[in-house]
């Protein structure tokens, strides 16, 4: 799939951080957004019954553009599944009793 920096601009004002993901064979590509709390409420809801629906509905959720091969042949949805982990930023902090 081929992306334009317009289009990537575009996304980036949209749903702020994009990220690409190559398959290491270097056939495909994608482009996904940052997962929403919706995103990650409603992969969570499913993940203790089904862990594979959880990398579904993030992939889902959050793709962007790509070549559909990553979503519909295990392996590479494997692959990317993951990788999901480091779509999610995490700024911690402490907490203090007063």
């Amino acid at each position: 799939m081929k992306v334009t920096n317009e289009q990537i601009a575009e996304w980036k004002k949209k749903f702020g951080d994009i990220y690409q993901y190559n398959t290491d064979d270097g056939q495909y590509g994608c482009y996904l957004r940052k997962p929403s709390r919706l995103t990650l409420s409603r992969a969570g809801s499913v993940a203790s019954t089904d862990p594979l629906k959880y990398s579904e509905v993030i992939i889902s959720d959050c793709w962007l553009g790509g070549d559909e091969q990553i979503k519909s042949d295990d392996s590479y949805f494997l692959g990317l599944s993951k990788m999901l982990g480091e779509l999610v930023e995490i700024k911690e902090g402490t907490l203090k009793k007063l």
